[in-house]
């Protein structure tokens, strides 16, 4: 037997709960980042003076050097020491946080949410990677990950209503200053009380053409679709970026398998059950912000709600993905094996979100829409805690912040997709439903503004169609691809000494 399958499991560390607290508290702060700005944009873009134009800069600043540099991330985290990559990143996101709520100009603020997203991609890898590493018992890791994996699914929802909350009782600046407490208080805790294990960091020097065409490929995907958005998937520029992006990660993909100490080892990517795991995550995280988008748009501007309203009527998703993920996720990821978590899981969602496509402008919040959120909940929290504790399952210790930050970036780039696609889905079905009803929206009065509001919702029902295909596909995939049996039967990594020559993959014996 070989030594990386014979090694001992390492002890398990006594402060880890109170670590689980602050890596729990700053995955919170990054994903609520991700919503709670786009609620106070439109304060914010009067107050700055920011065109119509450039005001999807405020998100897609955020978004490229978010995906972009999450592979760097994670590999740094593995390199310098995910402990500190957290502290670091924490700190600098806290800074950045600072700098947009101080904003006085356009440039400062594009600038400030660049720096957000780019300690982002350092924070969020060390942030799972370093659950990964500290969680080796069976039954505490399931616990750890239903946590961490509710705070991800739910979080988004989480930042709509805090935004709203901010925005409407205080003031959009208030959006970034509310992530400094959060940064001080998880650095501070995670200062003192993480202890990250020995002989777990990757002492290989770092590929700079990896770090480059990664970055440089990840960027041209994310800001194709978020350009497909707005100017169309026959822009172009939109083709060109598309193009370029391929070129770039195809090079990129050539360069990692010739290159000693490649910044992503194929091995992370290519195990089948990974592998699983970022695709129907990516696919499923696809559905989830088109319709956070969506559903949105609907209650504000079909429904007449306020941004606070709009918020709390999120609440029954979060409440369905908590409880999925910490209490039939968890109890159950022991027991049977993740596919049989993650298949039925995207199921339920699915359902949930079947029962979305039929909205219509007088559709009953507690008859249609409560009932749809507490099933899309419920089925993406169950299929997120496994996937959570999977994506670093039986990888070398001295890997496991580049697998986590593949996890990141395929939800980064699913979502980019999700919004430019069903979106652009979305904007069609609507253009096609106006065009068939010309003659009653030229009448002008209430009868025209029924026809514009119906058009809206035909253009969402239509989207939300192709949202449920996805999650039948994720489903499909999780089944399919993920083979592995109960992941408590094994290391959440791989035991090793985390040296480079040390890295060969081995799949840990699990039980069936």
């Amino acid at each position: 037997m070989s030594k990386t399958a014979a090694a001992p499991a390492p002890a398990a560390d006594p402060s880890r709960w109170k670590a689980l607290v602050f890596i729990a508290l700053a995955q919170l702060m990054v994903v609520l980042d991700a919503t709670i700005v786009n609620i106070a944009l439109p304060s914010a873009q009067t107050d700055l003076g920011i065109s119509d134009g450039n005001r999807q800069w405020v998100i897609t600043a955020y978004a490229l050097a978010f995906g972009g540099l999450l592979l760097f991330g994670g590999r740094i985290a593995d390199k310098w020491g995910r402990k500190n990559a957290f502290v670091v990143g924490l700190i600098g996101f806290a800074l950045a946080s600072a700098l947009g709520g101080a904003a006085n100009s356009e440039a400062m603020m594009l600038g400030a949410r660049a720096l957000q997203g780019a300690f982002g991609a350092l924070l969020a890898p060390a942030a799972l990677s370093l659950l990964a590493v500290m969680f080796t018992d069976a039954k505490e890791r399931a616990k750890a990950f239903g946590i961490y994996g509710a705070i991800a699914g739910g979080g988004g929802a989480v930042g709509l209503i805090l935004g709203g909350v901010l925005t409407e009782y205080l003031n959009w600046r208030w959006t970034f200053f509310v992530n400094i407490p959060f940064a001080i208080v998880a650095a501070v805790g995670a200062w003192l009380v993480i202890r990250e294990p020995a002989g777990s960091r990757n002492r290989a020097p770092l590929d700079i053409p990896g770090v480059v065409l990664s970055t440089l490929g990840l960027v041209a995907l994310v800001y194709g679709f978020t350009r497909a958005e707005s100017e169309g998937w026959s822009d172009p520029l939109t083709i060109g970026l598309f193009i370029g992006s391929a070129v770039l990660l195809a090079s990129f993909v050539f360069t990692e398998s010739k290159v000693r100490s490649p910044l992503l080892p194929l091995r992370v990517l290519l195990e089948r059950n990974r592998g699983g795991v970022y695709l129907s995550l990516g696919l499923a995280v696809i559905s989830m912000f088109g319709l956070f988008l969506f559903l949105t748009y609907y209650l504000q501007v079909v429904k007449g709600y306020s941004p606070v309203k709009t918020g709390f009527a999120f609440l029954p998703m979060i409440a369905g993905m908590i409880t999925g993920s910490t209490q039939i996720g968890a109890r159950l990821m022991t027991r049977v094996p993740p596919r049989l978590l993650m298949g039925p899981g995207f199921l339920i969602a699915a359902t949930g979100m079947l029962l979305l496509t039929q909205l219509e402008v007088g559709s009953s919040y507690p008859a249609l829409i409560l009932p749809a959120q507490l099933l899309l909940g419920l089925g993406m929290g169950t299929a997120f805690m496994p996937a959570m504790s999977l994506a670093t399952h039986g990888v070398n210790p001295a890997d496991a912040g580049v697998a986590s930050a593949m996890v990141n970036t395929s939800q980064q780039v699913g979502g980019a997709i999700g919004t430019a696609l069903l979106n652009t889905i979305a904007a069609s079905a609507t253009t096609a439903y106006l065009t068939d009803h010309a003659a009653e929206a030229a009448a002008g009065g209430p009868a025209a503004k029924l026809i514009q509001a119906q058009a809206m919702v035909e253009g969402y029902s239509s989207a939300i169609w192709w949202a449920v295909g996805i999650l039948v596909a994720s489903s499909a995939i999780a089944v399919t691809l993920i083979t592995t049996g109960r992941p408590g039967a094994g290391g959440p990594v791989a035991s090793g000494s985390g040296s480079a020559e040390d890295t060969e993959f081995k799949v840990p014996v699990i039980a069936h």
